[in-house]
């Protein structure tokens, strides 16, 4: 079944898509397919976990890039006492979908938005750029169907986080269904693939996740 990629795959596999083909360019920073800075609504430019000031581009922040030298000048410019630049903020958490939702549901249980908060909380300490909610789900059932309850599963993610006071420009939710188990080949040969197969069920857990990454830089 045809999966369409949103600007926030693009956004999630910076490392992997839109990263690795402008590499040439600058790794620090996400571009679209024709070389240009992606930016958000609010005009700030979208960075990549592997951003550092060090490659910070004029463009994006032209506080942290060091001004030339005018030829006009015979003297040098007195030094000024260094400031420090924001450090870059990313961290990435892997929920099990199971804490944050009934199993084959997408509404979050009470304990979901209990570990929801304890994210929020950490956030209030970062100059958020983009919270990004990835949802995913296991093998049984149909591709179709999968697709669709991780779709509403990270959607429901937004919803709460938008709920408490984020931008809901800065969260994006996104779902891909059962095409990344992390399980591997350890779950194979347990029986057929059915809600009613306990053992697949709590062997697949794993699969069944949202994940969460936050991007942004230290106050």
């Amino acid at each position: 079944m045809t999966k369409q990629l949103t600007k926030i795959a693009l956004l999630v596999s910076a490392s992997l898509c839109a990263t690795a083909a402008f590499a040439e360019v600058n790794e620090g920073y996400i571009f679209d397919a024709r070389g240009n800075v992606v930016m958000s609504g609010a005009g700030l430019c979208w960075r990549t976990p592997r951003w550092t000031p060090a490659i910070a581009i004029k463009e994006c922040d032209p506080d942290l890039v060091k001004k030339e030298a005018s030829p006009a000048k015979t003297r040098a410019a007195p030094m000024e006492p260094a400031v420090a630049a924001p450090k870059p903020a990313a961290e990435k958490v892997t929920l099990a979908a199971d804490a944050l939702f009934d199993f084959d549901k997408a509404v979050l249980r009470p304990e979901g938005k209990s570990t929801l908060d304890g994210l929020l909380g950490k956030v209030k300490d970062i100059k958020l750029e983009v919270i990004i909610a990835v949802g995913h789900a296991d093998r049984i059932g149909s591709d179709k169907y999968n697709q669709s309850l991780s779709e509403r599963r990270a959607a429901s993610v937004k919803e709460y986080l938008v709920s408490k006071g984020l931008e809901p420009n800065r969260v994006y939710a996104e779902g891909k269904g059962e095409k990344h188990p992390v399980t591997g080949d350890k779950c194979k040969n347990m029986g057929k693939d059915h809600r009613s197969n306990k053992k697949l069920v709590a062997c697949l857990q794993p699969d069944r996740r949202v994940e969460i990454e936050v991007i942004g830089t230290k106050q």
